[in-house]
C-alpha cells in the first residue's frame, strides 16, 4: 500500500520521474503556460497550493509508514520527522531516475492501482 501510496504521490505533484518542468514537451507546456500567466500574489498562492500538496500527501504517506501514538506530540513530531524522511527521498529519487515516458505512466498508475488492491485485499482477510 504505502509504495502504491508513494507512486501515487509523485505523479499527483508532478515530480520529476513522471513531469519534467524544465522540458516543455508533450504536457508540461499546459502546465507551465497556466503558471506563467500569474505573478505577484496569485503566483505565490498557486506555489503555496502545489507545496501544500505535496506536504498532505506526504502526511499522509508518512503517517501509514510510521503509525503514531495515542497522544497529539509524539504524533505530529513522528508525523513531520516522517514528511522530513520523505522529502529527502523524493530528492533521492528525483535525483537518480530519468523521466518516465508519457505512454508509460498509465502503466506504473495501473501497477499502483493493482498493488492497492492487493493490499486492500490482505488487509481485509
Amino acid at each position: 500500500m504505502a509504495g502504491a501510496l508513494a507512486v501515487v504521490l509523485l505523479c499527483e505533484n508532478s515530480r520529476i520521474p513522471f513531469d519534467d518542468p524544465n522540458t516543455h514537451l508533450e504536457l508540461t507546456m499546459v502546465h507551465e503556460v497556466m503558471v506563467l500567466d500569474h505573478s505577484g500574489p496569485d503566483l505565490a498562492f498557486i506555489q503555496y497550493a502545489a507545496a501544500l500538496k505535496l506536504w498532505l500527501w506526504s502526511s499522509v504517506l508518512a503517517g501509514l509508514l510510521v503509525p503514531a501514538g495515542a497522544t497529539a506530540w509524539p504524533a505530529s513530531l513522528t508525523t513531520t520527522l516522517g514528511v522530513f524522511a520523505l522529502a529527502g527521498c523524493i530528492g533521492v529519487v528525483e535525483s537518480t531516475m530519468a523521466r518516465v515516458r508519457l505512454l508509460r505512466v498509465p502503466h506504473l498508475l495501473a501497477a499502483a492501482l493493482t498493488l492497492s488492491a492487493v493490499a486492500a485485499i490482505l488487509v481485509v482477510r
